[in-house]
């Protein structure tokens, strides 16, 4: 049954507006029961469907997942062929799921990685959902923050180069404009799963202020109590942006 947003608090009246998560442990679940890693993976993706649905009910209006890193190419062979199917899989079978949660989708990361026919199903799953106005759902696929700030940089020393802008024209504002999170407000809360206490190359510009919740959680067993326990915890916190508390 859906439920009602949380209760606003009067640090927080209706944040966070946007959550990051580093979706881990997938392999650690499945390896605790016996399980080859793409049986973690398969319910790493039922917990996906999951915590969409609770974002969309608890009124988030930005969710970003990270899925598949830069780095995840060094997995063994098999391991990634399997991932690379289940993605197929989602951008196809999932966009109804999308549908009925009001869930717009993106998928943000280097697309030259990826397979043509994973691209195609990237465009067409983004074109499908894209009146949908309940949730942004923002999916980190081939995707690395160095890779991405480069990238940027690159892009604003050519336009620099090409005379299109000048050095002192570089600020905050024109430099996220090449970001591939364009157009996204900064994620409030980074959640990451599995007890693990690190970033890993996600989002490291955007979560420059975001406030950081680890859970020991693994992943398949993540869910929108687990999120919403998360969320209780980032209004507890006074958010200060360098400045000086309350």
């Amino acid at each position: 049954m859906p439920t009602a947003p949380l209760p606003a608090s009067p640090d927080h009246p209706s944040g966070p507006q946007h959550v990051a998560i580093i979706m881990d442990g997938n392999g650690r679940w499945a390896k605790a029961r016996g399980l080859p890693r793409v049986a973690g993976h398969r319910r790493g993706a039922d917990a996906v469907r999951r915590v969409v649905r609770g974002a969309g009910e608890l009124g988030i209006p930005v969710l970003t997942l990270f899925a598949f890193s830069t780095e995840n190419w060094t997995r063994p062979a098999d391991e990634v062929a399997d991932l690379m199917g289940l993605l197929r899989h989602y951008l196809r079978n999932e966009l109804e799921e999308l549908r009925k949660n009001g869930a717009r989708l993106r998928v943000i990361g280097n697309r030259d990685g990826l397979a043509a026919d994973i691209v195609r199903d990237i465009a067409d799953a983004e074109k499908t959902t894209s009146s949908n106005a309940r949730i942004d759902v923002n999916i980190c696929i081939n995707y690395g923050a160095r890779d991405e700030i480069l990238r940027a940089t690159r892009r604003m020393a050519q336009k620099v180069a090409s005379g299109e802008i000048t050095v002192d024209g570089i600020d905050q504002n024109s430099f996220e404009r090449e970001l591939l999170t364009a157009g996204l407000p900064d994620p409030d809360l980074l959640i990451r799963t599995s007890g693990e206490k690190r970033i890993s190359n996600f989002l490291l510009w955007q979560c420059a202020y975001s406030e950081l919740v680890f859970v020991d959680t693994l992943w398949p067993d993540f869910g929108k109590e687990h999120l919403e326990q998360a969320i209780v915890e980032f209004r507890r916190r006074e958010r200060r942006y360098g400045g000086v508390g309350s």
